[in-house]
């Protein structure tokens, strides 16, 4: 059996050396941001997080738009300083 690449098994790893060829699910989102997964729903009820689309009834994040949310903040706390 073949061993794992990293991009399979931790999503940051994916994301480091550029975008996944998929959408993130929201397990996903939690590994990269390393937060628990209720924050992941919690920021979506809110409308606070990274925007997400449904899938029948499967939540998706476009890696592109999480990368975009992501850098809005790391921008605002720029600005802040």
């Amino acid at each position: 059996m073949a061993p794992k690449r990293p991009a399979e098994t931790d999503p940051r790893a994916t994301l480091r050396g550029g975008l996944p060829d998929r959408y993130l699910t929201p397990e996903d989102i939690a590994a990269l941001l390393s937060v628990p997964l209720e924050t992941v729903y919690a920021w979506r009820k809110k409308r606070a997080g990274p925007p997400g689309f449904r899938i029948g009834k499967h939540l998706r994040y476009d890696p592109t738009a999480v990368h975009a949310w992501i850098n809005t903040l790391t921008e605002a706390e720029r600005d802040a300083a």
